[in-house]
């Protein structure tokens, strides 16, 4: 198996990552198995932030890294809370202060104008000073409800409503939001990158 450091810590994110790579014989190992801390978020954008963290897993472990950068834009606040989607509420807040937060800025919004998108980038960086890393972006649109629905997932899957399916995306079965998330748009693209 190929060994390839994901530069984060979030198990949602390492739990996801390793099941969609496992079946292509790829071992994901997060960087906190290294003792790897999380690389400053300093770009303006999912790429750039992405590739600051793939860079960082990479040197640091001297392993291949690949960095996920995501996040939600909801239109109504233009585009917010976008790169800062993991701390909309605050450095130290939770998945749950992030969910109120943004119900609370959408209060009373009428549902045709709770438009969002959940973006992802995904680099993959062969080693630190790779000249050209792999750079893959996936997109899932979707709407913010106004309560939360399912138990699945993490982040603001409860309060993203999919009109289609008629159920948030913490409702969804994990076969099926691997093939409609962002996350896993992203990860097909890269995947057809490895072969």
């Amino acid at each position: 198996m190929t060994k390839i450091v994901l530069a984060t810590g979030n198990p949602g994110k390492v739990k996801e990552l390793s099941h969609l790579l496992g079946q292509h014989n790829i071992e994901i190992v997060p960087q906190s198995d290294f003792n790897v801390i999380d690389a400053d978020e300093t770009g303006t954008t999912f790429v750039e932030n992405a590739i600051i963290k793939a860079r960082h897993a990479a040197k640091i472990t001297g392993l291949p890294a690949i960095a996920d950068d995501s996040g939600l834009e909801v239109d109504y606040l233009k585009g917010a809370p976008g790169i800062y989607s993991s701390r909309y509420a605050g450095t130290d807040c939770n998945d749950n202060d992030n969910n109120e937060k943004l119900l609370a800025a959408l209060d009373g919004v009428e549902s045709s104008l709770r438009t969002a998108r959940f973006q992802c980038v995904l680099v993959y960086m062969r080693h630190a000073d790779d000249p050209t890393p792999i750079i893959c972006q996936g997109t899932w649109e979707g709407e913010i409800d106004t309560t939360r629905h399912g138990e699945q997932g993490f982040g603001y899957d409860p309060i993203f409503w999919l009109e289609q399916q008629q159920m948030s995306s913490a409702q969804l079965p994990r076969d099926l939001k691997n093939q409609l998330s962002h996350r896993g748009k992203a990860l097909a693209k890269l995947v057809k990158h490895f072969r």
